[in-house]
Order: structure tokens, then sequence, then C-alpha cells
């Protein structure tokens, strides 16, 4: 048993350690071959006061998994997604991205992006069930193409790496 609430102030310093146990279900299944990262405590605050950061807390209110949104012009960009391991494939992602949809909608975004590896079964073919579809170049906003620049900056496979959008 589970809840899918909004993030606390207090449980930033917790967010970095889920982050860091998610990735390497992301490295066993080949889609990075980097050193665990996590993102930076001011994006989480962004996300934070932006109303756009959720967890998934277990019956004693521990959060075991989250995901940090942020406002991009009219849409609302999903900056990370993780859930632990011994949660992973119970659903938790789906829920967590339910609620971000909910909130985007409420909000009058006109959709919801993000970047994800294009192979990986719980990236972007789960991103598809949901809605989501892969933006060719022609499609990605000027902001977007920036995000995932960076990402092949920082060692992201371009071949792999691809960026979603789910539009209201």
């Amino acid at each position: 048993m589970y809840a899918i609430r909004s993030a606390r102030p207090d449980e930033l310093h917790l967010l970095a350690a889920i982050e860091v146990d998610a990735f390497w279900a992301l490295h066993d299944a080949g889609a990075v071959a980097c050193e665990p990262t996590s993102l930076p405590i001011g994006v989480l605050r962004q996300s934070l006061e932006a109303d756009l950061l959720f967890v998934a807390a277990d019956v004693g209110d521990q959060p075991f998994g989250f995901l940090a949104g942020v406002a991009m012009a009219d849409t609302v960009h999903i900056a990370e997604i993780d859930v632990v391991r011994d949660w992973q494939k119970k659903g938790v992602g789906r829920r967590l991205m339910q609620a971000l949809i909910e909130r985007a909608r409420t909000r009058g975004a006109s959709g919801i992006t993000l970047t994800t590896d294009r192979h990986v079964p719980f990236n972007a073919p789960f991103y598809v069930s949901l809605g989501f579809r892969i933006l060719d170049e022609s499609e990605r906003s000027a902001e977007l193409t920036r995000i995932l620049e960076r990402e092949f900056e920082h060692g992201a496979d371009p071949a792999r790496r691809v960026a979603m959008a789910l539009w209201f």
C-alpha cells in the first residue's frame, strides 16, 4: 500500500537516494554507462515551489519514488521520475505520471514533455502507453532541443535519446 502526494520541503534531501537506486535499473538495461547523478537541489526546489513535485510514499509515509516537473512556457517538462528498484513494475511510475498529467491539465498547460531512452521498455514504450509520442526534430521547442543537447554533452547516446510529448 502506498500513496501519491505532493512532496514536502523536508523530503528534498531524500530524493537523491531514490534517483541513484533507480539509476541502476537503467544501467542494467543498457541505457546509461556513466556514474549515477542526481537532480540539483535547486531544480527540486523549483519543482516543489511550482507544485509539480510528487512522491510515492509507503505506509510509513516514507518516499520511495518521485516525479519532478518544471514549468516551461505553456507546457510542463518532466525533469525526473524515479522509483526505487524494489517498487518498480508495480504501477507506481504510472500513478506518478497520472498525478502530473492531472495537475498539468488543471493548470491549463498545453501538454507535457520529457526526454528518455527510446529502447528501454520502462522508458519510451511506457510513455507511449500513456499517450506520449516521440517528437521529430521539427516538432521540438528550442528549449527541448537544448535539454537534449545538454544530455548528449553529458554522455547520453544521441541514437537512443528522444524527446516525447503528450498534448492536451
